[in-house]
Formats: C-alpha cells, sequence, structure tokens
C-alpha cells in the first residue's frame, strides 16, 4: 500500500499497541512517524537555535566563531563551543570550504559533482535531494526534500526526529516510484554517501552526483527551496508539535508546486514545467543560463 495510507494507520492510534509496534506492523520507519520531536536541554536552546536558523538562512557562510559573534547583536551571550555544538545538532555548517564544512562517514564513497557546464533541458535529467532543520515550538525535525532540477517540481519529501537514513531512503523509494532520474546530485552528508542511498540509485540505474565539500552552490536551487519554506511557512508558523508541522507542511508543498510561479520558469509553476506543459520553452533560457554561468567561473 502507498505510504500514506499506512501512515494513516499509526495516526489512528491504539489503546493496546505503542507507536514502535504500529510503525513496526505497518512498515514504516519509527523515525518517520516523529511521535516525540528531538530534544535539547533547556528552553533557551530552543529559542537560541530558532535564532540561528534564521541568521544561518541569511549568511550560510557563517560558521559558529563568526554565528557566536553575529549573536550578540541580538542579545545572545554565548560562547563558540556551545554554537558549534547546536549547529552540529541542527545539522548546520559554512558552506565555506574548510577543514569541518561537511561530515561524510569516512567509510562512505564519495562521487564527484556532475553538473558544472552540464546543460539541463528536461526534467528527469538532474535530481537533487537535501536536509533543512525545522524549528518547532518544543524540539525540532529535519525535513528532506528530493526536487527536479530542471522544473524546481518537488517529488517527495520526508520529516523525521533524527538524522538517520530511513526517512531520506524512504523519500528516495516515493520519487523513484514516480520517476527515475538520469542524475542524482546531493552533499556529501552521510545519509546521502551511505549504501542503502547510494545502492538503491544503482539499481534504479541513475548516475551518482555529489557537490563538492563546503559548495552549497553547487546545489543551489534546493538551497533556493529551503528559503522559500523557511520564510513563507515554517517561520510565520510557530509549528507546536510534528504532526502539525507535517500538516502544514505539506499544505504548502502542495501550493509550491501547483500555484506559486517562478520567475525562473517564465511564471509557470512547476507542476507545469516537470509535466513538460511548457517545458520547451525554458530549454533556449537553460542553454544559455549555463553559458553564462560557464563564462563566469572562467
Amino acid at each position: 500500500m502507498d505510504v500514506e495510507d499506512r501512515r494513516q494507520w499509526v495516526k489512528s492510534g491504539h489503546r493496546d499497541l505503542s507507536v514502535s509496534q504500529l510503525c513496526r506492523l505497518a512498515g514504516l520507519a519509527r523515525s518517520s512517524f516523529y511521535h516525540e520531536p528531538a530534544a535539547v536541554e533547556t528552553e533557551e536552546n530552543y529559542a537560541l537555535m530558532k535564532q540561528i536558523d534564521r541568521l544561518y538562512m541569511k549568511r550560510p557562510f557563517y560558521g559558529s566563531p563568526r554565528m557566536a559573534d553575529w549573536l550578540e547583536e541580538f542579545g545572545w551571550f554565548v560562547n563558540e563551543k556551545r554554537v558549534a555544538r547546536l549547529m552540529r545538532l541542527m545539522g548546520i555548517r559554512s558552506i565555506l570550504p574548510g577543514p569541518h564544512t561537511s561530515h561524510p562517514h569516512p567509510a562512505h564513497i564519495k562521487y564527484p559533482y556532475l553538473l558544472r557546464g552540464l546543460a539541463i533541458k528536461a526534467p528527469n535529467q538532474v535530481w537533487c535531494a537535501d536536509i533543512t532543520y525545522i524549528p518547532l515550538r518544543r524540539g525540532h525535525l529535519y525535513l528532506v526534500a528530493i526536487m527536479d532540477w530542471f522544473s524546481r517540481y518537488v517529488l517527495t519529501w520526508e520529516l523525521s526526529n533524527s538524522m538517520e537514513t530511513d526517512f531520506c531512503l524512504q523519500a528516495l523509494n516515493r520519487a523513484l516510484a514516480r520517476g527515475t532520474p538520469g542524475i542524482s546530485n546531493t552533499d556529501q552528508g552521510s545519509q546521502f554517501t551511505s549504501e542503502a542511498y547510494t545502492g538503491r540509485l544503482k539499481t534504479a540505474g541513475v548516475t551518482i552526483s555529489m557537490d563538492g565539500r563546503g559548495r552549497a552552490s553547487d546545489n543551489v536551487f534546493i538551497e533556493r527551496l529551503w528559503r522559500s519554506v523557511k520564510y513563507e511557512e515554517v517561520y510565520p508558523s510557530d509549528y507546536s508539535n510534528g504532526l502539525v508541522a507535517y500538516h502544514r507542511l505539506d499544505r504548502y508543498f502542495r501550493f509550491y508546486n501547483t500555484e506559486r510561479r517562478h520567475q525562473g520558469l517564465e511564471k509557470w509553476t512547476p507542476k507545469e514545467v516537470y509535466h513538460n506543459c511548457h517545458a520547451a520553452a525554458l530549454v533556449r533560457r537553460a542553454q544559455e543560463d549555463t553559458e553564462r554561468a560557464c563564462l563566469e567561473a572562467g
């Protein structure tokens, strides 16, 4: 059965079975139900992490030292070690290259970046995926999204209360049930370099591409997606719990795909472009953008 149908079984609750047991019976990862949001030790840290997230969206090139300095301007007098610990917990880091800019698993294979100079001319030529931090009133969740690069169409997304690979793999399986890309591009995070994730891509015949270390510009369109999600939905909403976050994000992604018109898509929606209604008209523009990017890169 469809994942969403099975998720409803768990939502309905049961007086004799725990959430973990219901998830196991339904064939769902426990983390995907996000029954209890990941917690930090104090209310102050909840508020501090929300502030860090907002500032990071404005200056993703800031690491913990500069972030700690910037926080002082907003009345937060905290040391660098505390900021660094919370940023690790949130799964965020400076996009600038450096000795600690990404956290790949040392035993996982890393793949080269294949999109530089590539003219992306059609839907399903390239997919990209990434994880971002979602603040709750108490605690937080992690959001993964898989997006078609050409059309900006969000194919699937999942929430989790942990950074384990399961929820990323669940999103990937749902996306592959809808189609198969030529290339899948991600960062070098341990979830995406895991044998389970890369193995699923290889089984589907997908070529794997990964960003260079500390190069958020390599996955620029999904970074723009996170800005839209945060500023248009997450920050104004102040989710009270994970279930509220799920329903609000579900509504937002429907709006994003079917109603939100993109200037970069000639004011068409991602759904219109993904389903080839207007794809041909964008090919020339995509080629021009690629040529311009190559010239700027020298």
